[in-house]
């Protein structure tokens, strides 16, 4: 709380299944950098106008702890004239928020209720249920009450959204399922209001649109009335002339509008799907990652909400999603596999599934983004998962988070079999979820090796405890031309020598941290006198970069060692290094590895001053380093037991 700017700054924050979304007053009060350090926060993003801090599947857990620090429950949200005059966001920003603020809410009710429908699909395909028991009638109100009733739900978030009174915009919404009403409208005699207002014919419940409107509406009405109603008499003025105004306003004009969208919105996607059913999963494979990232895939929710709402079937969010969901996972799985890093293995791994099963944010900034070919990646089986998906017509029937779990969301309901769905339709669901997987795996797998080949990796993937296996003991470093050298402060413990000539320094003082740090583990630095490297201990080359600038080697007592020649100097691609080894060698103590022009790294404006640090520094009770001075090769500089 006191990081964001303390709760003053907080306009209002909700939740989502892996973060926690703020609006605050001033961005710039919050501080992020410590956020992004803080034990439990993956990612801290600002996107579609929110203040979005990744916390993973806790997120409902540490939000009750906002609120109850906040006091927000208890107050509602906190807004104000001036917040509204300073907040600068772009109009798109504020939408894409708005819409966010409202759906977000009601997600789990459908997600729940599309579940249960489709797990009832399921089991009458299997035999298991029948649809002319008692016991699926019973069920099938479960599953159809929140669509049936969407108008309601959407009521209560939309009154939040719009700062007006729930109860009343609750009422409002009752207007449009009430069961006479429903009657009148499906009856064959015109509709006129007080014998004059014409009252268009349509179907509104399951709706989305028309009460979104409503209840907008109605705010204004609201607000206007808390301005000009006298005190004594404003208990009952206010919501008495906002649901008769708002409420003609709605079945009148703003309801059949709000119809006429919809119709027009399931007119477009129905002919799309005729004309060019691959178009849309494939470009929402591709770029949903993307849309995540900034919060505009909100945009997409209310497309989605509203076709199974109205039409009984999606093909446009639910296909699309679910191939860059789970391209996404498998990206974050490959990575799990090919990383030797053990801190990235094990979140990858759990991300990774955590993605598969339809929750992407944690694989996509824990992952995905940080290493960058991952999501590349994600975006290509996404897309190919896609286009499966789209040349077959491949509809979901049910909500739910896109993901594995919601396969059973294919399975043809009995409306969507009146249709021409069959069960075809889940079959090819499941091919191209595989598809999706498969082919963002192998090629996730395939970029960590050419990432790695180019030395575009983060350092600390190079020298992972486990990167190659240990064998023999380790030989005592030589004592040649010995200058300044560390005493093991006990007989058992191992040693490494001093890769180059040239002069000591504490890693401290080195101008990069990363390795001032200590972050990549303990060790000491060398300013070369002369351009060659020699290997530090008995063991073998578990990484040569193609660009010759960092050296990974796995000594035989375990350590893993990082030479990194210089600041930045993979930027050079090459120039000015000479390798006399490769990956996969076997060394000695003093074998020369590598050659570098110290001269022209140094025009090319670089500093070639040479970390040289144990990297599962954390295996060690402790390690010793040399004192600064002037260094010879083969001088004894680290010790560690």
């Amino acid at each position: 709380m006191d990081h964001i700017g303390g709760k003053d700054n907080v306009i209002s924050v909700v939740h989502c299944a892996t973060r926690l979304r703020f609006t605050l007053k001033d961005d710039k009060k919050a501080d992020t950098e410590v956020l992004k350090k803080t034990k439990g926060v993956m990612a801290v993003v600002s996107a579609g106008g929110q203040y979005q801090i990744v916390i993973g599947p806790d997120a409902p857990q540490v939000y009750q702890e906002v609120i109850s620090i906040g006091g927000f429950e208890a107050a509602g949200p906190v807004q104000d004239d001036e917040a509204e005059k300073e907040d600068t966001r772009s109009q798109l920003s504020k939408l894409l928020e708005g819409i966010a603020s409202i759906f977000q809410p009601i997600i789990p009710a459908i997600t729940g209720a599309g579940l249960l429908k489709a797990f009832m699909a399921l089991f009458v395909a299997l035999g298991v249920l029948k649809s002319s028991t008692q016991t699926y009638i019973i069920l099938n109100t479960f599953a159809d009450a929140a669509f049936y009733f969407m108008p309601m739900l959407l009521a209560v978030s939309c009154a939040k959204r719009f700062k007006c009174n729930q109860g009343t915009a609750m009422a409002l919404a009752g207007i449009l399922v009430y069961p006479s009403f429903i009657t009148l409208l499906a009856g064959e005699e015109a509709v006129l209001f007080l014998g004059l207002l014409p009252v268009t014919k349509a179907t509104y419940t399951s709706s989305v649109i028309p009460i979104i409107l409503g209840v907008w509406f109605m705010s204004y009405v609201e607000h206007f009335m808390q301005k000009i109603s006298p005190k004594a008499i404003k208990f009952f003025s206010v919501p008495l002339v906002s649901l008769l105004v708002g409420g003609t306003a709605l079945i009148v004009v703003l309801g059949p509008i709000g119809a006429w969208v919809s119709n027009l919105i399931n007119l477009f996607f129905t002919w799309l799907n005729a004309n060019a059913a691959w178009l849309v999963p494939t470009v929402v494979g591709i770029f949903s990652p993307l849309l995540v990232m900034t919060g505009t895939h909100y945009g997409l929710i209310p497309i989605g909400t509203n076709n199974l709402a109205s039409a009984g079937w999606d093909t446009v969010v639910g296909p699309g999603m679910l191939a860059s969901n789970v391209a996404q996972g498998a990206a974050g799985l490959a990575m799990s596999v090919r990383s030797k890093n053990p801190d990235t293995k094990q979140q990858a791994s759990s991300a990774g599934l955590t993605g598969v099963l339809g929750i992407t944010e944690p694989v996509l900034y824990g992952i995905n983004l940080k290493f960058s070919f991952p999501l590349y990646a994600a975006m290509i089986g996404g897309g190919v998962g896609g286009l499966y998906l789209g040349i077959t017509k491949v509809a979901r029937f049910a909500a739910g988070s896109p993901g594995l779990l919601v396969l059973p969301a294919y399975i043809p309901t009995e409306q969507a079999q009146a249709l021409g769905y069959t069960m075809s339709n889940l079959v090819n669901a499941v091919i191209g979820t595989v598809i999706a997987m498969v082919v963002s795996f192998v090629t996730c797998y395939i970029l960590f090796g050419v990432w790695q080949k180019n030395g575009k990796l983060p350092v600390e993937e190079y020298t992972a405890p486990d990167a190659v296996p240990a064998s023999e003991p380790a030989a005592a470093a030589s004592a040649a031309a010995e200058t300044v050298s560390v005493q093991p402060s006990d007989a058992s413990a191992a040693v490494l020598a001093s890769p180059l000539k040239g002069t000591l320094m504490p890693l401290s003082e080195v101008k990069d941290k990363v390795f001032s740090s200590g972050a990549l583990g303990q060790g000491i630095a060398v300013e070369p006198a002369v351009g060659e490297v020699y290997a530090p201990c008995d063991g073998v080359i578990s990484t040569f970069f193609e660009t010759g600038h960092a050296i990974g080697i796995s000594s035989d007592e375990g350590a893993e060692v990082l030479i990194h020649v210089g600041m930045d100097t993979v930027n050079l691609k090459g120039e000015g290094f000479t390798p006399k080894a490769k990956e996969g060698d076997r060394v000695k103590t003093g074998d020369l590895l590598l050659k570098f022009d110290i001269p022209f790294i140094k025009s090319k404006g670089f500093s070639v001053v040479t970390p040289v640090v144990v990297s599962n520094s954390d295996d060690y009770e402790s390690i010793d380093t040399a004192s600064a001075g002037k260094v010879e090769v083969g001088s004894t500089i680290i010790s560690y037991k």
